[in-house]
Parts: C-alpha cells; sequence; structure tokens
C-alpha cells in the first residue's frame, strides 16, 4: 500500500502520540516498522509528546546484591635472593680449518661438518672419522646438538597470579 494523505495524517497523529514505530505499523497495516521510521525521517518528524512505551510491562527484576568485596591475598614474604644462575658450559672452539674432504670425496662414516663458504671454490667438509649414529664427528657433534634446557619452575607468587583469573 502506498502512504496516501490520510495514512499520513494517521502516522503524524499517532508518532506524536508517542506510539512505537511497530505499534503504527500494526495499526496502519501493510507497512512495516522499517516503512514508518523512514517514512517519520522523511516527513522531519522529531518532537514526540512522551516517549513510547512497551505494549507490555515488563517484569519487574530485582536489583543483584552487590558483590561481596574480597580482602587482598597477603603479599608472600620476599624470599632470600638466589644467585644467579651460572651459564652453560659452552663446548670447545674447534679451529677451522680446511677439510679433507669435498663433495665428490665425501664417505659414509665421514665428518659432514660443512667448512667455508659453499659458492666458493675452496669450500670443503671436516671430513674426520664420524661414529655410525651420526653425520658428525664428536667435536662437531657437540656444536651442532645442544642439551635440552629444563623448563623454570613457576615460583608461588607466580602461580598465585596465574590462577587469580579464577577467583
Amino acid at each position: 500500500m502506498g502512504w496516501t494523505d490520510e495514512r499520513v495524517e494517521t502516522l503524524k497523529k499517532l508518532w506524536l502520540d508517542g506510539l512505537s514505530a511497530s505499534q503504527i505499523a500494526k495499526q496502519l497495516g501493510g507497512v512495516t516498522r522499517n516503512a514508518v521510521i523512514g517514512k517519520v525521517h522523511r516527513l522531519g518528524l522529531s518532537g514526540r509528546a512522551t516517549p513510547s512505551q512497551p505494549s507490555r510491562p515488563a517484569a519487574f527484576k530485582a536489583p543483584r546484591p552487590p558483590r561481596p568485596i574480597s580482602a587482598p591475598a597477603p603479599r608472600p614474604r620476599a624470599l632470600e635472593p638466589k644467585p644467579a644462575p651460572l651459564p652453560a658450559p659452552r663446548p670447545p672452539q674447534i679451529p677451522e680449518s680446511p677439510g679433507t674432504a669435498t663433495v665428490l670425496t665425501l664417505g659414509a662414516h665421514m665428518c659432514k661438518w660443512p667448512i667455508g663458504d659453499p659458492s666458493s671454490a675452496d669450500f670443503t667438509f671436516c671430513g674426520r672419522r664420524a661414529p655410525e649414529e651420526g653425520p658428525y664427528c664428536e667435536d662437531h657433534a657437540r656444536l651442532a646438538y645442544q642439551p635440552p634446557q629444563g623448563k623454570k619452575k613457576a615460583s608461588a607468587a607466580e602461580l598465585v597470579r596465574s590462577l587469580r583469573r579464577y577467583i
């Protein structure tokens, strides 16, 4: 249905009486709530006698009781400062002299540690005897494979801080 002069006048009256757009759409019939809102906007109707009231009263909700305020957790006493951990022992540095093996002469049980720049002509491999279970000699294996670092244990304060969000 279109907006006739009679329907526009009814819209203006109902709008100024404080009815909601949904209520007006039901009374007019054949239009949607959005169509009513669009027409009110195009007509420039802004003031209302009273704000729209819901068609049925909302159920009364009792206010929530205030949350109990918990006392802050006591701070743990300062622990004795621990001595700084010693740095992990570094494996001995192997002087990198030119190796004895090239790509063509590298055998199955020879150390495959690269020495030099692969793009240069004097690039070689270590070539020393390697054990059967790895590709490098003992010295280069110590450089290549670092022992796993143990996980740092969390202090009591860190544990409390991480669990605080669940309290």
